[in-house]
């Protein structure tokens, strides 16, 4: 942050922020790009893992002034909470996975009851259902009325590590981001 002091600090229109993102984005950064007061904001959410709220993301929507990328840490939910045998998973991360998705829907998304020889088992899902489930979530819960299909961020070896998600009240954000994002989709990719 000291870096980030240097460069931007004596700027009047620059606000450096120390303390738990989540409380700030609601309590300081948001209220200064309200509609009355006709205001717009470009806002990118990378949290290091699951440590983003919904609160933030459903806000940031229901503003109806602000464009959004976020980060969608899938590699960070597979290690942590995605398991094939979910009842090793420890509670905190639960929690934490709970209060990224904003409530206890993603274990339906994550994992489905598959039929078996001694009946039905919990399965998982992949990687690329749980991204359109969360697409559909911005759209239909957070009221972003524009969300175009997510792009898959790699690794060197070609695993996706997140997604890169593009969020908006307006339709020609969408459609900008969406030239975009088509032309590296499959960059990476094995």
């Amino acid at each position: 942050m000291g870096n980030l002091q240097s460069i931007f600090g004596q700027r009047p229109d620059v606000h450096i922020h120390h303390g738990d993102c989540n409380q700030i984005m609601l309590e300081k950064v948001l209220p200064r790009v309200r509609y009355q007061d006709y205001r717009r904001g470009l806002c990118l959410l990378d949290p290091y893992g699951l440590h983003l709220n919904w609160d933030v993301i459903r806000t940031v929507g229901e503003m109806g002034t602000i464009d959004m990328f976020l980060n969608f840490p899938i590699a960070d939910m597979n290690r942590t909470v995605f398991w094939r045998n979910p009842e090793g998973v420890d509670e905190a991360d639960i929690a934490r996975m709970t209060a990224f998705w904003g409530d206890e829907s993603w274990r339906t998304v994550v994992y489905e009851s598959v039929p078996t020889l001694f009946g039905p088992e919990e399965q998982k899902t992949d990687n690329e259902t749980v991204a359109e489930a969360f697409r559909e979530r911005l759209r239909k819960v957070a009221k972003f009325s524009n969300v175009p299909e997510p792009i898959p961020m790699r690794n060197t070896t070609g695993a996706i590590v997140y997604y890169l998600f593009f969020a908006s009240p307006k339709p020609v954000a969408q459609n900008i981001v969406t030239d975009i994002f088509n032309k590296y989709r499959n960059r990476g990719a094995s």
